[in-house]
């Protein structure tokens, strides 16, 4: 059933999409700052890993499920295709405070299937279903939220599979309209989702149905959220290079803006996930935050050669003096 922050979010709520090695902490905390959705996601955390490795992977992954009272409220995700270790990981989320746990069915990557995880779950209901009712235990009252896609090799999978998922009064079901052997190859079937709507309307009424795929603005996702009967969008690529998409009123950044956010960005990445992540993940963000504007390819070729936050720092400065 639902309980907690999500009863009281506004229809249409906006959402931050969970994205592995993007929506770490150090993004989140400028996002926050600019333009925060009505709820956030952590990245997806292996549950195997936090109980299973060492020391090191465990130190590594905590750092995933680091966050600030700003980002609030926030959702932790995990995959795995144990239901005991499902349980310790929603016990662990209630222990730091998240506001709610989230269980991914629905990542297509091989070595997560390999696990009895992510979208691998789409053929084992039953696993499926003992997940959930594990995390709902360790959980102890905090809500208990799934995101997958809407089958594994064809649409037609999605009635009985979302079926199987609605009839365990889920908090919320977010669904990326594809399936698993579509990847993003496509474009996402928002076509069906006012049948998932009705699906939930006559098996768990009080589960929040969130859409997801190839949102690309706020006014994008209020008008599918209006077409579809969707109770929240979720939003993922459209936050690169713009931490301001989900500012309320709208902000248009000027190119200071959009820089100065990328050296307090690269500067939040170092100090909190410099001793555990590459540097060159950061570099992905670059690419995004300097798009646009006369010089940006000049300057994203200086951004790639940068090692550290200061020369980032340096470079962004020499780029806005004669600006």
């Amino acid at each position: 059933m639902n309980s907690s922050f999500w009863t009281t979010l506004p229809k249409p709520f906006f959402a931050l999409a969970p994205m592995a090695n993007v929506t770490d902490v150090s993004f989140r905390r400028i996002i926050a700052g600019r333009g925060k959705p009505h709820v956030m996601w952590t990245e997806f955390v292996s549950a195997d890993g936090l109980f299973l490795g060492g020391k090191r992977a465990q130190d590594i992954l905590m750092k995933d499920l680091l966050f600030t009272s700003e980002e609030k409220p926030i959702v932790a995700q995990f995959f795995t295709g144990k239901p005991e270790l499902m349980e310790k990981a929603a016990a662990l989320t209630a222990r730091l405070e998240f506001d709610g746990v989230d269980i991914n069915m629905g990542c297509p990557d091989r070595t997560i299937e390999k696990q009895d995880a992510g979208a691998a779950l789409i053929k084992d209901s039953a696993r499926a279903l003992a997940l959930i009712e594990a995390a709902r235990h360790g959980a102890r009252g905090l809500p208990v939220s799934v995101k997958t896609r809407i089958g594994y090799s064809k649409k037609e999978e999605m009635e009985e599979w979302l079926a199987a998922l609605l009839s365990t009064n889920l908090s919320a079901l977010t669904i990326h309209l594809r399936t698993r052997k579509e990847m993003s190859k496509v474009p996402a079937h928002w076509e069906l989702l006012p049948r998932i709507v009705a699906m939930r309307d006559a098996i768990a009424p009080e589960t929040l149905i969130v859409g997801n795929g190839d949102g690309m603005s706020i006014e994008e996702a209020k008008k599918k959220a209006g077409e579809t009967g969707a109770d929240g969008i979720m939003l993922g690529k459209a936050i690169f290079g713009n931490p301001w998409l989900f500012a309320d009123p709208p902000h248009n950044p000027t190119v200071e803006e959009k820089l100065q956010a990328m050296v307090e960005h690269t500067n939040f990445f170092e100090e909190l996930l410099g001793d555990v992540k590459n540097f060159s993940i950061m570099k992905k963000h670059y690419k995004a935050y300097a798009e646009g504007f006369s010089g940006a390819k000049e300057l994203r070729a200086k951004l790639m050669e940068t090692k550290t936050a200061r020369e980032v720092r340096q470079v962004v400065e020499d780029f806005l003096v004669p600006h």
